[in-house]
């Protein structure tokens, strides 16, 4: 056990040593992906648009400044859940040339996507703001906790990354299962709908649901001012697990990724 901390955290500092490299190769892949469009990653901000307009027109029971808030907010946190997770699984199979080709510590890997993604997110919270501001929200001292729950969040995502990455390499199916998964978690995921106290299978899908959990500790503070503490509890005691199952991962079997990718 000893050996395996120790190769995890020597993996860890070393990330840590080479982060210019990863927070370059980071930046340049948001460019990369939109290299030869007209907005160039301004288009992140229109998908948000995109997606936040449908959900809120068409799911809307009526029109309600309170229902945009919900969905602004749940989609901000939704996407880059969903985001960090879909590009996981396939993590170290895109990265096998560099993996094959280069000395870069695994955690470099996880850390260039988990930055990507909060730049993408960055995009997301901009527009968030604008349908906030449009929907004439009260601000609370209660966003103080919906800030700590991102904060949360950004935590926890490094260490589901490397979960999910380790995942699809040693299992290559996960892929295909993770997607279709997320999938239907979307709609699983009281993202668009809300819960009302009701039981049956809306209320399974609330209660059972982990991001949920996530959802509830930045949405909440913000569309109603109260703080959920049980989804704070949640979601502080998943990251600290899902942290020790990374950690003891990336000791374990950092090596034998790039005998198998």
């Amino acid at each position: 056990m000893s050996r395996i901390l120790a190769n995890a955290w020597a993996d860890m500092a070393a990330g840590y040593a080479r982060r210019r490299v990863w927070i370059t190769l980071a930046t340049e892949d948001i460019g990369d992906q939109h290299r030869r469009t007209t907005l160039g990653p301004l288009w992140l901000l229109v998908n948000y648009f995109a997606f936040a307009a449908t959900f809120i027109f068409v799911f809307a029971p009526a029109p309600s400044a309170q229902f945009a808030i919900y969905v602004a907010t749940g989609l901000l946190v939704w996407n880059y859940m969903n985001d960090s997770i879909s590009q996981a699984v396939t993590l170290f199979e895109r990265e096998q040339s560099f993996i094959k080709g280069t000395n870069l510590p695994l955690s470099a890997y996880v850390m260039r996507v988990t930055l990507q993604n909060v730049i993408r997110g960055l995009y997301a919270v901009f527009g968030c703001a604008v349908i906030l501001v449009f929907a004439q929200v009260n601000i609370t001292p209660a966003w103080l906790w919906a800030g700590l729950g991102l904060v949360i969040i950004l935590v926890c995502s490094p260490a589901v990354v490397a979960l999910f990455g380790f995942l699809g390499v040693f299992f290559p199916d996960s892929q295909f299962i993770v997607t279709n998964l997320m999938r239907v978690a979307m709609f699983a995921t009281p993202l668009f709908w809300t819960h009302e106290g009701e039981g049956g299978l809306r209320g399974a899908l609330y209660y059972w649901n982990p991001f949920t959990y996530f959802l509830d500790m930045v949405r909440q503070p913000i569309v109603d001012g109260t703080v959920h503490w049980n989804s704070f509890a949640f979601s502080i005691v998943f990251t600290l697990v899902v942290w020790a199952l990374a950690v003891l991962m990336l000791g374990a079997y950092r090596k034998k990724v790039a005998l198998i990718v």
